[in-house]
């Protein structure tokens, strides 16, 4: 269903913060660049300034480049400087050639263009709600039997909920899944549902004389139990075509405390959960730095030692050194909740990890 949604995603800085933010280049920005198959803007941008985010200054008032969305493998992308010395992105001119030969139907480009970032990879996370607190979970009605008279199935069956249901309102279905809590406080952030299906109401209920509304179950991506929550769906919802991109709060310091994958590392276009949200002044496009602090050092007898291979005591006091930590990649917010935010990995230099911190881009 996802493939058949065609957006385009741009990432447009701030005006005012754009005019705070000054545009700098890589040292070892490349003159040139031909453009492949899998590039994004962001890798391309990323080649060429040290905060991509800012893409929009390398691209702006180019008419050869008037939709940097449509740039295609093959194109070659020229580093130029304008009138005032600053930098500026232009396609370079394919030269002529003149060879007779026999006509060949040729494919148009008009699919092959280079996006911004695979939005399918953030599309699920951005349709449905994945984060919920104790009290919204509490709140939620949820499925009480099927027509089957079983505790699990599959799909293609009627399903029960304690609740008014509007008939032909489509609704997800959620099981309730891992508590996630702050690393630094302590205090949870939400319960990390996991969506199992999608349903339509057939009948409404009568909750005030005891009857149930009628779920009908479309689509299931595991087995659905009695006590699931369902959530309405607003078949009308259009993923949002426009992200404000920018650098995040300078003050911003948290950490990565989940990933999508439920993996210990992972990398490029991963989701995963920070414990920063509305509470700490997170927005939708803050792109914020992933650090990880430098292994514990401290000094021994025999010389300077790793804290990790040194005995227990040192391991439980800690190094001699307040050890730096060092950027490994960069994330995107694209979900806000009130404690916590989903973010999409942009770019990392090796594996990221749970517990990596997360701070304003340098």
């Amino acid at each position: 269903m996802l493939k058949k949604i065609i957006l385009s995603l741009s990432l447009m800085s701030c005006p005012l913060i754009a005019l705070a933010e000054q545009i700098k280049l890589n040292d070892d920005a490349p003159k040139t660049h031909v453009v492949v198959k899998g590039d994004t803007l962001w890798d391309i941008s990323a080649l060429f300034l040290e905060q991509p985010w800012l893409w929009p200054k390398l691209w702006r008032l180019n008419p050869e480049i008037n939709n940097p969305h449509l740039i295609y493998p093959g194109d070659i992308l020229k580093l130029v400087f304008d009138e005032y010395g600053e930098p500026m992105l232009v396609i370079e001119p394919a030269k002529p050639s003149y060879k007779w030969s026999p006509k060949i139907r040729q494919k148009k480009k008009k699919d092959s263009a280079i996006t911004l970032l695979p939005l399918e990879v953030i599309a699920p996370f951005l349709r449905y709600e994945h984060l919920f607190t104790e009290d919204e979970l509490a709140a939620l009605p949820y499925i009480i039997g099927s027509d089957e008279g079983y505790r699990m199935s599959t799909k293609d069956f009627k399903v029960y909920v304690n609740a008014d249901l509007d008939v032909a309102q489509s609704y997800a279905i959620y099981d309730k899944g891992q508590e996630i809590f702050d690393p630094e406080t302590d205090d949870s952030l939400g319960f990390y549902v996991n969506l199992v299906g999608t349903g339509q109401v057939l009948r409404r209920g009568d909750i005030d004389n005891d009857v149930p509304s009628t779920l009908n179950v479309g689509s299931a991506k595991r087995e659905i139990h009695v006590g699931n929550y369902v959530v309405p769906v607003n078949d009308g919802q259009l993923l949002p075509a426009v992200f404000s991109m920018k650098a995040a709060k300078e003050s911003l310091r948290g950490a990565i405390v989940k990933a999508s994958s439920n993996g210990r590392e992972f990398a490029k276009l991963e989701v995963v959960m920070i414990n920063r949200g509305l509470e700490h002044d997170v927005t939708v496009g803050d792109v914020m730095a992933i650090k990880r602090i430098s292994p514990a050092v401290v000094d021994t007898g025999d010389g300077p030692a790793y804290v990790a291979e040194t005995s227990l005591w040192h391991q439980i006091t800690g190094g001699d050194y307040n050890m730096p930590a060092e950027t490994l990649g960069e994330l995107m917010v694209f979900k806000v909740y009130q404690k916590a935010s989903m973010a999409l990995i942009l770019h990392t230099d090796k594996p990221a990890r749970i517990s990596d911190l997360i701070t304003a881009p340098d």
